[in-house]
């Protein structure tokens, strides 16, 4: 298909426009959350590790990024690391708007107005979102012994460790390096955002001690295969709403019902936040290559 001059425009527009209404929605999620809970007890030190961990969730999505731009290179098509933070960065805030799918299709048009093909785009979406789920997925041994009591943490993580291996070979061997590679940012992603809800959560009941290691782990684990069902679940814009369901039942005795939803809110407005400032870093990327180019 060529794209001409005016529909490459369009596209441009569409894609611009879907992360302009996914930025409406991030804020009037945020006053939502702000007004139906207090969260006028939250102290200072509580708003600096929201804030400090935002900032670090913002760096752990350009994994993302670098995993998408694999994913093109395993189909033949060869973009730049630029580019690719600035559709992915631009696009993502998309992901709100109520759908769950609207991210995805201002990725593709804002792609297809670059000149990429819009079947290698779908195609890079199908991987995407596969290799997501897999990797996602991965992480439920770890939520075993949650739910069958004999099961133990070595055991599972021998599984998870075994699993990931395994996939890894095969993406490698009978697929690409670059898929391989694809697999690994994806599964540094999720393990890091799980690593972030557990500081959240570490940090807001104050709990202190090594000998808890065993129950952080469960909940960084809960945390990933809640983050998966969300993902999954069709019209949940972001996955709010399902994932706080499947953590109150995963982590039900482990964590104080009260702390963990605090919890989820918090990461809630940590994680907009986060995505804001990845788009905000993605277009100020944006605007500082349309000025080299015009000098």
């Amino acid at each position: 298909m060529t794209v001409t001059p005016v529909l490459k425009r369009t596209l441009h527009w569409i894609g611009n426009g879907l992360a302009i209404i996914g930025i409406f929605f991030v804020i009037l999620r945020l006053y939502r959350d702000w007004h139906v809970r207090d969260l006028s007890y939250i102290s200072l030190n509580i708003w600096l590790a929201v804030t400090c961990l935002a900032i670090f969730y913002c760096f752990d999505s350009f994994l993302l990024v670098f995993a998408w731009r694999r994913i093109l290179k395993s189909l033949g098509v060869d973009v730049s690391r630029a580019w690719s933070i600035k559709i992915y960065g631009i696009s993502q805030l998309a992901k709100y708007v109520p759908g769950n799918v609207f991210h995805i299709a201002g990725r593709q048009a804002l792609g297809m107005s670059a000149g990429i093909s819009g079947g290698i785009l779908a195609k890079s979406t199908g991987w995407e979102i596969g290799l997501i789920s897999v990797s996602g997925a991965v992480f439920s041994w770890l939520v075993l012994p949650l739910l069958i009591p004999f099961v133990t943490l070595p055991a599972s993580i021998a599984l998870i460790l075994l699993t990931i291996v395994g996939l890894g070979y095969i993406l490698y061997i009978f697929f690409s390096f670059h898929l391989f590679l694809a697999f690994i940012y994806q599964i540094s992603f999720l393990l890091i955002s799980g690593g972030i809800f557990v500081i959240l959560l570490g940090a807001l009941v104050q709990n202190e001690g090594g000998e808890h290691l065993q129950a952080w782990i469960f909940i960084c684990s809960a945390y990933v295969v809640a983050w998966l069902v969300g993902l999954v679940t069709p019209g949940a814009p972001a996955g709010v709403g399902v994932r706080e369901l499947i953590l109150l039942f995963l982590l039900k005795g482990l964590v104080n019902d009260e702390d963990l939803l605090m919890a989820v809110v918090l990461g809630r407005i940590l994680t907009f936040a986060g995505d804001l400032l990845f788009f905000s870093l993605s277009s100020f990327f944006l605007m500082i290559k349309k000025e080299i180019k015009n000098e």
